[in-house]
């Protein structure tokens, strides 16, 4: 049992770092139009690029009428308002840290468990016993598990679907949090 949990916090020790070395070099994704930069695209949700250009109004020099100027009144239904673009998080921001270290401390809780299973004599549901029994194969569809999730947060963050982004970490916590605390739960199985 020491041994299975000393190499589940490895593998999330080793899953926290690779995070935080993958955030730091993420760079910012959007860049803000200035008046100075009148030709510069702005990146919206995954490489939309859209130009400020078609909300611009050009209004030219004053109608003169009597010796007087006169400014033509901007009027709300003929000039779009140009608004500022909308802005996205960042993939690797705070929130999607902490939840995907706890797809990682779940994965490596439910590797825990389910080897504690295995040790009273029950069998795994799920995967074969060989599998299960093969530390290093186990250990490493865990982590391809915790993988997949981040990749799957990922594709939903590149296509803008922000709030399946987040939920997909949390339903995968939960889901593995559940089966870990299912495998503690279970009785030994008395063999005669």
């Amino acid at each position: 049992m020491r041994i299975a949990g000393v190499r589940a916090l490895l593998v999330l020790m080793v899953l926290l770092k690779a995070m935080t070395a993958a955030h730091a070099q993420q760079p910012l994704s959007i860049d803000v139009q200035t008046p100075a930069q009148p030709q510069q695209r702005t990146q919206i949700y995954g490489g939309l690029n859209t130009s400020l250009e078609a909300f611009s109004v050009k209004i030219g020099p004053a109608s003169v009428s009597g010796g007087l100027q006169v400014d033509p009144a901007p009027s709300s239904s003929a000039v779009p308002q140009a608004s500022t673009p909308q802005t996205t998080h960042r993939f690797w921001d705070r929130t999607n840290d902490l939840l995907f270290a706890a797809v990682g401390a779940g994965r490596a809780l439910d590797y825990a468990s389910t080897l504690n299973l295995r040790r009273r004599g029950d069998d795994e549901i799920f995967l074969t016993n060989a599998i299960v029994d093969n530390h290093p194969l186990f250990g490493g569809i865990e982590a391809a598990a915790t993988a997949a999730s981040i990749g799957v947060s990922y594709i939903f963050h590149r296509t803008g679907h922000h709030q399946l982004e987040r939920w997909t970490s949390i339903v995968h916590f939960g889901v593995a949090t559940g089966g870990a605390a299912r495998n503690y739960a279970l009785k030994t199985a008395h063999h005669p």
